[in-house]
C-alpha cells in the first residue's frame, strides 16, 4: 500500500530545497519520489528533477548541461497546466521560458542573473 503521507514528505522537502537554492538536494528527494512510488503525474515530478538538475549544473559552471536540462523540462511542464501540487504550472513555464532566453544570452554561467529562479510558492 502507498503512503501518500511519504509521497506529500518527499514532494515538500525537494520544494523547500529548491526554495532554499539546494538544488542538488531538492533533485534527490524528487528523485526518490519519482524512482520509488509511481504517481500519476510522474512526469511533472520528472520535469522538476530536470529542472532542478538545471540550476545545480549552472552553479558548477556547466552551462551546457545546464542548457540541456532546461530544455528538458520544459518538454515535460507542457504536458501539464494550471495549478499542480501546489504549484502554479502556467506562471512557472513563462518564468522558466525567462530563464532559457538567459542561458541563451549569457557566455559564462558567472553572468547568470539568479533572480530568474522562481519561486514555487508563487
Amino acid at each position: 500500500m502507498v503512503d501518500e503521507n511519504v509521497i506529500d514528505s518527499l514532494f515538500l522537502e525537494g520544494k523547500k530545497y529548491f526554495q532554499d537554492g539546494n538544488f542538488y538536494d531538492a533533485h534527490e528527494s524528487w528523485e526518490d519520489l519519482w524512482s520509488d512510488y509511481y504517481v500519476m503525474d510522474h512526469k511533472y515530478i520528472q520535469g522538476l528533477i530536470q529542472l532542478s538538475v538545471s540550476f545545480f549544473h549552472l552553479q558548477n559552471a556547466n552551462l551546457k548541461g545546464a542548457k540541456s536540462l532546461m530544455k528538458k523540462c520544459l518538454q515535460k511542464f507542457e504536458l501539464f497546466d494550471g495549478t499542480q501540487r501546489g504549484i502554479n504550472v502556467t506562471l512557472l513555464k513563462t518564468r522558466l521560458q525567462q530563464v532559457q532566453k538567459e542561458y541563451h544570452t549569457i557566455t559564462n554561467t558567472d553572468e547568470f542573473n539568479w533572480s530568474l529562479v522562481p519561486d514555487l510558492d508563487a
